[in-house]
């Protein structure tokens, strides 16, 4: 399964010191997200129709180097922790530069929202096993229910 998204810095992603401002970084997981689970057939056309959403409850930045205008970005997403039925779960992305340096590391930590009671809820069965299919990272736990 390709796990990766590719995209280009442009003047709005970049900050006051002519580099990569933060949120943007986060902007770039969570758009590699989104690409990666529609690639896996968990679009936002299913969701809407479950009337499921996925949320975070926290999302960690690590920087690591700097990043301008015009670069060419790999965003990895790989699955670092789950429950058996999916209802909470933790991503990692690896942001990469063209020149293959490793440019950030973004952690993110979700569940399911059944958006008509606003609770957490689980997948249904066809999107659990489609879920469950992502790329899972080499330090993956699987936690309890």
């Amino acid at each position: 399964m390709n796990n990766k998204y590719e995209g280009t810095v442009m003047w709005s992603h970049l900050d006051a010191n002519m580099h990569m401002r933060h949120s943007a970084y986060a902007d770039f997981a969570a758009q590699a997200r989104i690409v990666v689970l529609e690639r896996l057939g968990m679009d936002m056309r299913a969701f809407k129709h479950l009337h499921i959403g996925p949320i975070l409850f926290r999302e960690e930045l690590i920087y690591l180097r700097e990043v301008g205008l015009n670069e060419q970005l790999t965003v990895t997403v790989e699955l670092t922790k789950s429950r058996p039925d999916a209802s909470r779960w933790s991503i990692r992305h690896e942001i990469f530069r063209a020149d293959g340096v490793k440019a950030a590391v973004v952690n993110v930590d979700g569940a399911w929202m059944d958006l008509h009671k606003r609770k957490l809820t689980t997948l249904p069965a066809e999107l659990l096993e489609q879920f469950s299919s992502l790329n899972k990272s080499e330090d993956f736990q699987e936690e309890g229910a």
